[in-house]
C-alpha cells in the first residue's frame, strides 16, 4: 500500500468542473377555478395556475454570498416535456472548477416557467456548496423543500433514509446487488405515494460522488495525492450515469509502517470552544472600574504600540485581541487605537457591544483615513458606520472629491449588505415616487432587481413607496447638493453603478429630485450630451467600412447634432465641471483605428481654451478611473509634503458600465519619439531647445522629466501596474512624462514575468546617463517620494479595502489578494532605510534587466504586422 495515501483532498488541488444534477421537483399549488378561467382569462397565461405538472426548466448559478458577487453565468437544463412527474433527470456543468470556489460559494437555483411567451421566475433557492460544519464539498442527493408563495421557506430536507442512499452511493455500505435492487424498488415506490400539502414542492437535486471527501482549502496546501479525485456518480467522457453497485469504497487506510497518514480533522477552522468560554468569561467578569485605573509596563505598552502600528487589515492574534481589550481605557486618548479596539471585540456579544460603542463616543477624535476603515464592508454595525460619517463631515470638499469614488462603493455595499443594530432613527426615509417624479429620466433605470438589503422598520413609519437611505448615503446626498463640482461626480460615480441596482437608482433619484432647478437642469444637458456620443460611437462602431468613411460620418453627425446643441445650451463638462463647453472644433476630431472605433472630440470652452477627450463605448474605464484616481490622491499628498513631482492626472470619467470619457493631453509615444527622432532629448531640443545647456534642453523641460519619471516610477510600482510598453509611456513636448492604459493593475500582466518597475534604457539615456546628476536628482526623487507614500500608506490601503467589494475587473479576480499585493508594496515591516534601500535596489535592476527589452522588440514586431 502506497505511503502516501490519503483519506481526504483539498479543493485547490482540483480541477475537475463544478457538475451538478437536476433530478425532479415534486409538489403542486392550487389550480385555477373554471370561474376564474372564464372570468379573467389574462391568468390562463401562467401555465402552473392550469397544468399540474407544467413545463418548467431550471438555472443553476454559482454566487459567493459574502460578497455578493457572482462567480459563474446561469446554466440551463434543456426542454423536456412533463407527463406525471416535474423529472430533468440532467447533469449540468458549471464553468468554474473546484479549485476557484470560494469558502462562501453558494448555488442559485432557479425555476423558471412561461407566462404566455415569456419567461418567468417561479422560484428562487439558494443552498451553501460546502457542509458549514466540516468545510467539505456536499456529496449524493439533497432535497430543498420549499413553499411558493414564501420566499425565505427554502430548507433542506434531512432523513435516515436519504442518509443512508447517501452513504451507500458513497460506498461506506457494502453494496448487496439483490438486496440493493429490491430496496430501491420499494423506496422509489414510497416516494411517488408520497404527498406533499398544497403549495408545498421539493427540489432534488445531486452533487457529484468523488474518491475522497473534497475539503475546502484557500491557501496552497502540500500536495497530498497523485492522482485527482474521479467522479462516481458521472462519467465525464461519455455523459452516462455510472451504476451504483460498481461502486467501490477506494479509501486506503494507508501502510502500517513507514506511513504518513493526513487526514482531515473537521474542526480545524472552528474556534476553540475552551477559549471562547475563557474570552467570554474574562471580559464578563472584569470590573470596568477597575480596567478604568490599568496602566500597561514597559513591555506591553511596547506591546500595544506595535499593535497600532499594524496596517490596515492585519489580523490580530487572541493574545493581542485580549491585551488591547485589558488596556481599552488606557488607550481612549490615542486615536490610532479605536480601529484595533473594534478588531479586538466581539460586536455580535450585546455586552461588548454595548460598552465599546459607549467608549466610542469618548475617544479621541480619529483621522479621516481610520473612519473611511470604519466603512469597509467589516464593519456592518451602523452606530460605527454613523461615527465615522461624523466624522467625515469635518473633512473639506477638496478631501472628500479625492475619496469620493470609494464612498460610492461603501454605498453599493450598503445596498447589498444588511446592516446590524436596527437603529431606525440613523436612516433618511425617502418617498420614492416623488424622487423619481421629480428625478431626470436619463437617471432611472428599468430593473427587476429588488432593493439592497437595508434593515427592516416598522411598516407604519413608511409609505409604500418609501426606502431607507443610510447615513453616509444621506451624507454624500447634502454634500453633493451644497458643492456643485461633488454633486457632478457623486451623479455619475452613482450612475456608472446603479446599473442593475434598484436601490442605488432611488439614491440617485432621490439626489436629483432634491437639487435647485438649475442644478437639476445642468445634469440634464449633461446626460443628453454624453447620451449624444454614445449613439455617436454605435453608429460608427456599426458602419463597417473604413477609417475615413467613419470620420466623415462623424463630422456629419458633429454638424447636425452636437454643433446644433452646443450652440443652443453650454453644457458643463462632465469630466472636468470647471469647463463649460460651447462649440466644436471639427476639424480637430478624428476616428480612432480600433474595433471599438473610440471618438476624439475636441471642445471650445466658454474660458475660451480648447479641451479635447476621448469617448469610447464597449470597454469598461472603471479601472483606469481608479487607477487615475489614485495617482490624483498620491499627487496631492506628494505636494502636501511640498514635494511637486510634474505628474499628469488626467481626468477619466466611466459613466456606465461600458461607456466613458478620457482626457486627450497633447504627447507622443515613446515609442513614436524613438523612432522619429531616435530619443527623447532630440525631441525635447526640437520643442524648447536651448544650445547653452549640456543636454541642449531647456533647464525647466529637463527638470519636469526627470521629476515625473520618479513620480511615475514609484506610483505605477506601489499599483503593480502591467502590460508596460513603449507605446504607452507617454511623453509630452515640455517634458511630462506619465503612463496611459491601466487594463493590468495590482502584478496582472499578459506578458511573462513582468518588470516591477518599467524603467527603458533610453529614459536613462535622457537623463544623460547613469552617472549623470540628473540621474541622481532622479533616485533621490523616487526615495523621497516612495518614503511620503509610505507614511500615507494606511490611507490608501483602506481605499483600497473598500473597493473590494467592486466590479474592478483585476480586484474582483482575488479581492483578498489585490490587497496583499498593494500592501507589500509599502514594504511596511522594514525601517525607513531598510525600505530605501530595497528601492534602490529596485532601480538597479530595472536598469539592468534584459528581458523588458526583449519584449519590447517582440512587442513593436508584433505591432508592425498588425498595421
Amino acid at each position: 500500500m502506497s505511503i502516501n495515501s490519503v483519506t481526504f483532498c483539498v479543493s485547490n488541488e482540483v480541477a475537475l468542473p463544478l457538475q451538478i444534477k437536476i433530478d425532479s421537483l415534486e409538489g403542486s399549488k392550487p389550480l385555477l377555478r373554471a370561474s376564474q378561467k372564464l372570468t379573467e382569462p389574462s391568468l390562463t397565461q401562467r401555465t402552473s395556475d392550469v397544468v399540474p405538472n407544467s413545463d418548467m426548466f431550471v438555472s443553476v448559478q454559482v454566487f459567493d454570498s459574502e460578497r455578493r458577487r457572482n462567480l459563474t453565468i446561469p446554466v440551463y437544463t434543456p426542454y423536456i416535456p412533463f407527463k406525471n412527474l416535474r423529472k430533468w433527470d440532467v447533469w449540468l456543468t458549471l464553468p468554474i472548477t473546484l479549485e476557484q470556489l470560494t469558502s462562501h460559494s453558494m448555488l442559485n437555483i432557479v425555476l423558471w416557467e412561461f407566462n404566455g411567451d415569456k419567461e418567468v421566475e417561479f422560484f428562487s433557492l439558494e443552498t451553501p456548496l460546502f457542509d458549514e460544519n466540516s468545510r467539505t464539498l456536499k456529496r449524493g442527493i439533497e432535497s430543498i423543500r420549499f413553499r411558493y408563495d414564501d420566499p425565505d421557506s427554502g430548507t433542506v430536507e434531512t432523513s435516515d433514509v436519504q442518509e443512508l442512499i447517501n452513504k451507500h452511493k458513497q460506498g461506506d455500505i457494502k453494496p448487496v446487488p439483490w438486496l440493493d435492487e429490491i430496496t430501491f424498488q420499494q423506496l422509489s415506490k414510497s416516494s411517488k405515494k408520497r404527498k406533499l400539502p398544497q403549495g408545498v414542492f421539493v427540489l432534488n437535486i445531486e452533487y457529484p460522488l468523488f474518491d475522497l471527501p473534497v475539503v475546502f482549502s484557500e491557501n496552497h496546501a502540500s500536495n497530498v495525492q497523485e492522482k485527482i479525485p474521479t467522479y462516481h456518480n458521472f462519467d465525464m467522457n461519455n455523459d452516462v450515469q455510472i451504476s451504483r453497485h460498481e461502486l467501490q469504497a477506494k479509501i486506503s487506510l494507508g501502510s502500517a509502517v513507514d506511513s504518513t497518514l493526513k487526514f482531515y480533522d473537521p474542526d480545524q477552522f472552528c474556534a476553540d470552544p475552551i477559549e471562547e468560554k475563557y474570552r467570554r468569561l474574562e471580559r464578563a467578569t472584569t470590573n470596568a472600574s477597575l480596567d478604568k485605573e490599568l496602566k500597561p509596563d514597559a513591555k506591553k505598552r511596547d506591546a500595544l504600540n506595535k499593535i497600532i502600528s499594524y496596517p490596515p487589515g492585519s489580523d490580530l492574534t487572541a493574545h493581542e485581541k485580549g491585551l488591547v481589550w485589558k488596556y481599552r481605557y488606557y488607550l481612549m486618548n490615542n486615536k490610532k487605537a479605536l480601529t484595533k479596539l473594534l478588531q479586538s471585540t466581539n460586536l455580535t456579544e450585546e455586552s461588548e457591544r454595548k460598552e465599546v460603542l459607549e467608549l466610542v463616543d469618548s475617544w479621541a477624535e480619529i483621522d479621516i483615513e481610520d473612519a473611511i476603515e470604519l466603512l469597509r464592508s467589516a464593519y456592518k454595525n451602523l452606530s460605527l458606520r454613523s461615527y465615522a460619517v461624523n466624522r467625515l463631515k469635518k473633512a473639506s470638499d477638496n478631501e472628500l472629491e479625492l475619496y469620493l469614488l470609494q464612498l460610492v462603493q461603501a454605498v453599493c455595499f450598503e445596498s447589498a449588505s444588511p446592516l446590524s443594530d436596527n437603529s431606525a432613527s440613523e436612516f433618511t426615509i425617502v418617498d420614492v415616487a416623488q424622487s423619481a417624479a421629480a428625478a431626470p429620466p436619463s437617471s432611472k433605470f428599468d430593473h427587476n432587481n429588488g432593493t439592497g438589503s437595508i434593515n427592516d422598520i416598522d411598516s407604519s413609519t413608511m409609505g409604500q413607496s418609501s426606502i431607507l437611505i443610510s447615513p453616509l448615503a444621506e451624507f454624500l446626498i447634502r454634500r453633493a447638493i451644497v458643492n456643485s463640482r461633488l454633486g457632478n461626480f457623486f451623479y455619475w460615480y452613482l450612475k456608472s453603478e446603479s446599473e442593475g441596482n434598484q436601490y442605488l437608482t432611488h439614491i440617485l433619484d432621490s439626489f436629483v429630485s432634491r437639487l435647485p432647478s438649475d442644478k437639476r437642469e445642468k445634469l440634464k444637458k449633461q446626460t443628453f450630451l454624453i447620451s449624444m456620443l454614445e449613439s455617436f460611437c454605435q453608429e460608427i462602431k456599426n458602419l463597417r467600412d473604413t477609417t475615413p468613411k467613419k470620420l466623415e460620418l462623424l463630422m456629419q453627425l458633429i454638424t447636425s447634432k452636437l454643433r446644433p446643441f452646443l450652440k443652443s445650451t453650454p453644457v458643463e463638462l462632465p469630466l472636468d465641471p470647471d469647463f463649460t463647453i460651447t462649440d466644436v472644433i471639427s476639424h480637430d476630431c478624428k476616428v480612432f483605428k480600433s474595433s471599438l472605433s473610440p471618438v476624439k472630440i475636441v471642445f471650445e470652452t466658454q474660458q475660451g481654451q480648447e479641451y479635447a477627450l476621448m469617448f469610447k463605448v464597449g470597454d469598461d474605464l472603471r479601472q483606469d478611473q481608479l487607477v487615475v484616481q489614485i495617482i490624483s490622491l498620491m499627487n496631492e499628498l506628494l505636494k502636501n509634503e511640498n514635494v511637486d513631482l510634474k505628474l499628469t492626472p488626467y481626468k477619466i470619467l466611466a459613466t456606465g458600465s461600458k461607456e466613458g470619457a478620457i482626457q486627450f493631453i497633447p504627447n507622443d509615444t515613446l515609442a513614436s519619439i524613438l523612432s522619429k527622432y531616435h530619443g527623447v532629448l532630440p525631441y525635447l531640443r526640437t520643442h524648447y531647445p536651448l544650445a547653452e545647456n549640456e543636454l541642449g534642453v531647456q533647464d525647466w523641460v529637463i527638470d519636469n522629466f526627470v521629476k515625473s519619471c520618479a513620480g511615475y516610477c514609484v506610483i505605477t510600482y506601489i499599483l503593480g501596474v502591467g502590460d508596460r510598453h513603449l507605446d504607452n509611456l507617454l511623453v509630452t513636448p515640455d517634458g511630462h512624462f506619465f503612463h496611459a492604459d491601466f487594463g493590468y493593475i495590482l502584478g496582472q500582466d499578459p506578458k511573462p514575468f513582468p518588470p516591477l518597475m518599467k524603467l527603458p534604457p533610453q529614459i536613462i539615456e535622457s537623463f544623460g546617463g547613469a552617472d549623470s546628476q540628473n540621474y541622481n536628482k532622479f533616485r533621490s526623487y523616487c526615495f523621497v517620494a516612495y518614503s511620503i507614500l509610505r507614511r500615507n500608506a494606511n490611507l490608501i490601503l483602506n481605499l483600497f479595502e473598500l473597493m473590494k467589494p467592486s466590479d474592478i475587473p483585476d480586484i474582483k479576480i482575488d479581492p483578498d489578494g489585490a490587497m496583499l499585493k498593494v500592501k507589500e508594496k509599502f514594504c511596511l515591516d522594514m525601517s525607513e532605510e531598510e525600505a530605501i534601500i530595497h528601492f534602490q535596489n529596485l532601480i538597479n535592476a530595472s536598469v539592468n534587466a534584459l528581458l523588458p527589452l526583449v519584449i519590447d522588440r517582440l512587442h513593436n514586431l508584433a505591432q508592425y504586422w498588425r498595421a
